[in-house]
């Protein structure tokens, strides 16, 4: 059976729990059926109304906290795009029947988000596992609140208190991890953005830049990019490079493999001795065994690319009539697979105006049991559909076409120069 013969709509009302999709503004988007007969609501009493006019907290209670606790996990969803659960809550709901009278009810809530094309977080599914009865049971009550006797009753309440006491203390100590974890993420920023380089340094030429790090990875990776000027001409080298490893210390490693190119860039007579020079230093750099990199230098004068990889995937150029080249005839070892200095190749190819120049990482076209050929078709079938769109554009059309909807398990980097 494929997709398109799957009634979602009608797997959704009928799925055995309690779930409701919520809008990035928190307003109600739809709810199942099951949702609906438990909180003893219609759907027209929710659907377009905020979450929390809906089900406000208790106003007999100074100490209510449901609504509140709520409201910062879906934010975290919001802000992370990653699930978050929740600790047992209390949140009573005001009585269908008996308007102003309020239920004390038990949840076990879970929020995760759903990834639009682009990344970002277009809705929210907001699933709840009502656990009210449980409390009771484990409290020695009956499901209609009442004990077996005074001494049962009395038991129950003392046990009760005590399960919703670990839960807070629970839910407290997730929120001390989880803002150990923004600072960490933060600082993770700070280090990103400073070690990428600032777009001015390519000065006029049209480019754009992506990264994306893998799903559940600190916002940092090794992947790496550099665009600069060189001396002599209207030229510009263009890398990339890759770290094996997620994190702040892929990242370390990224930035002193990202600077070091660089700076042979400005000085080098080409593409291969820079990478000669950035070998010899990767030597010496502790997690940058099997780094790899691929450097070009763009000549606009005489409408040349230079280039040489040091085991890194092929650049692709996409002429001005569609006709797509992989430049793959410089490539050798990762930069610290050669015991001893040699020099690697390069190769030189030619463009004219309009054409388009793409350098990527492997998260781009590498997935698991397929063969990379694969991916690297998938890459120039975009990259010569849409090469009319200017780089910026057609930078989100390629990620958007080949990255997975819920985020890659890969770091991905991709530049994309117009010549």
């Amino acid at each position: 059976m494929n997709d398109t013969a799957i009634d979602y709509a009608a797997v959704f009302q009928a799925l055995p729990g309690m779930v409701a999709l919520l809008t990035p503004e928190l307003v109600y988007a739809d709810a199942n059926a099951e949702f609906l007969r438990v909180t003893g609501r219609s759907r027209e009493q929710m659907v377009g109304r905020h979450v929390f006019e809906v089900f406000p907290d208790n106003p007999h209670d100074a100490r209510a906290s449901g609504m509140r606790n709520l409201e910062a996990s879906l934010r975290r969803v919001l802000a992370s795009g990653e699930r978050d659960a929740m600790a047992l809550q209390r949140y009573d709901v005001e009585s269908a029947e008996r308007p102003g009278e309020w239920d004390e009810r038990y949840w076990s809530p879970v929020n995760a988000p759903v990834h639009g094309p682009d990344g970002s977080v277009v809705l929210l599914v907001h699933r709840v596992e009502e656990v009210t009865e449980l409390i009771r049971a484990r409290g020695g009550r009956a499901a209609d609140g009442h004990g077996s006797g005074a001494g049962a009753g009395s038991r129950g309440r003392v046990l009760e208190a005590e399960l919703y006491t670990r839960a807070r203390e629970l839910q407290e100590l997730n929120e001390r991890l989880r803002l150990a974890h923004a600072r960490e993420r933060e600082v993770a920023l700070a280090l990103q953005e400073a070690m990428l380089p600032a777009r001015r340094q390519v000065g006029h030429h049209r480019a754009a830049v992506r990264y994306r790090p893998a799903v559940g990875a600190l916002n940092v990776c090794g992947d790496w990019y550099d665009l600069v000027d060189l001396v002599g001409g209207h030229r510009i080298g263009v890398s990339v490079g890759d770290v094996v490893g997620h994190g702040l210390g892929a990242a370390g490693v990224m930035g002193q493999l990202r600077s070091a190119l660089s700076a042979a860039s400005r000085v080098a007579a080409g593409p291969a001795e820079a990478l000669n020079v950035l070998g010899r230093y990767a030597h010496v750099v502790d997690g940058a065994e099997s780094a790899t990199a691929v450097t070009t230098f763009i000549d606009f004068d005489h409408h040349t690319i230079a280039y040489s990889s040091a085991g890194h995937p092929p650049p692709v150029l996409v002429h001005a009539d569609g006709r797509v080249e992989f430049l793959d005839r410089a490539t050798d070892p990762p930069l610290d697979a050669l015991p001893d200095p040699v020099a690697r190749p390069q190769a030189c190819t030619t463009y004219d105006d309009g054409a388009t120049l793409a350098l990527y990482t492997d998260g781009l076209v590498e997935r698991r049991r397929e063969d990379i050929d694969t991916g690297l078709n998938r890459l120039a079938d975009a990259l010569a559909r849409h090469r009319a769109a200017d780089p910026e554009s057609l930078a989100d059309a390629v990620l958007w076409e080949l990255l997975p909807a819920g985020g890659a398990t890969d770091d991905t980097a991709l530049v994309v120069v117009r010549l």
